[in-house]
């Protein structure tokens, strides 16, 4: 049996630090030590590393090479998040240390606490191939974390602060649709159906509360030895206050995988549901159970959740199509974006619209 696969790699061409100046402006924090960088070869937004400074580690976040999307990949306001939501929901790494000086690394960054444990990506890892529950237990904890951040008091946190959260599903939908727009490469006059359903159809906000706005099991880190103790949710940066099934929605998206091609899906969810993994139903109901939430009008939450995934790893792309980036991974996501498109509008067609 082979051994877990490791967490960091060599660094990507063209993602190197600067090491000297990294080291002269975390002095202040680690003194004069000597820094190794590794980097997390997983995601496919922001560049995070690895930091070894003597005994100590950190992780580092930044923005990725090239333009990016206005309001996109903030780390001055995801390191200012995690230092509200840390003391209030412990998944949340600790913030440590905040760079706003781009001139330094050529974007702001952060550094957070190093968590260690195990990530689901594309199949199950092999610390959790000898447990045979280890796919229901993940999966349960993925929904209990949700539901669980959904109920973290916003008032009492500071959190409420993020935003004004009265008409949120609507900024939702004209939010993405613009970035749609602006990273748009192959026109699909599908996505002006898509837009216009959605905002057609906005339902007003079902509560407000903390919104995550990309929870997904591949930003859960759960413990090496059990699948069921979280030990961190990842990839803050899009955190807002608004619609708790917004977030549902779109963790439903990256579960099914239903709009990707067959030979890209990830097997995880639905697709996975005969390895143990819980179903889409079983995901709602469970849900449901904790919160107390009517998802009678789920629907359009998925449509949307659909519809953001599809912008995300378009204007992932359409860095790609320009050469902002040369990240041989990023070749096939303007297709991807396009069945996800393709997908939202199936999902109307099915609910009559």
């Amino acid at each position: 049996m082979s051994g877990p696969a490791p967490e960091t790699a060599r660094i990507r061409p063209g993602e190197e630090l600067n090491l000297a100046a990294l080291g002269e402006v975390l002095r202040p924090l680690l003194g004069d030590v000597e820094l190794a960088v590794e980097q997390f070869p997983g995601g496919h937004s922001n560049l995070t590393y690895l930091v070894k400074a003597a005994e100590r580690q950190y992780v580092l976040r930044r923005a990725p090479l090239g333009p990016v999307a206005p309001k996109a990949h903030d780390m001055v306001r995801e390191f200012h998040l995690l230092e509200k939501i840390h003391p209030v929901f412990g998944e949340a790494p600790r913030p440590v240390f905040l760079c706003e000086d781009a001139a330094v690394l050529g974007a702001p960054f952060f550094l957070m606490e190093r968590r260690r444990g195990v990530i689901i990506r594309t199949s199950l890892p092999p610390e959790f191939a000898a447990l045979p529950d280890a796919p229901r237990r993940a999966s349960e904890a993925l929904v209990d974390t949700l539901a669980r951040l959904h109920t973290v008091d916003i008032q009492h946190s500071g959190l409420s602060a993020l935003g004004k959260p009265e008409g949120f599903n609507r900024r939702q939908v004209e939010g993405w649709a613009g970035r749609w727009q602006r990273a748009e490469t192959h026109p699909n006059p599908t996505s002006e159906r898509v837009t216009g359903w959605l905002l057609a159809n906005v339902p007003p906000e079902s509560a407000h509360t903390v919104v995550h706005n990309d929870f997904k099991l591949d930003n859960l880190m759960l413990a090496e030895h059990d699948p069921g103790q979280v030990v961190a949710l990842l990839d803050w940066e899009m955190t807002a206050i608004g619609d708790p099934l917004v977030d549902l929605g779109l963790t439903l998206a990256y579960w099914t995988q239903r709009g990707f091609p067959q030979h890209q899906r990830t097997p995880i969810g639905e697709p996975a549901a005969d390895q143990g993994f819980l179903t889409r139903a079983e995901f709602l109901e469970r849900y449901a159970a904790q919160t107390g939430r009517d998802l009678s009008g789920l629907v359009w939450y998925e449509v949307l959740g659909v519809f953001k995934l599809a912008v995300i790893l378009q204007q992932i792309y359409a860095r790609y199509h320009a050469g902002q980036t040369r990240d041989e991974r990023f070749a096939r996501l303007g297709e991807q974006a396009q069945a996800l498109i393709e997908e939202a509008a199936r999902q109307i067609g099915a609910a009559g619209g």
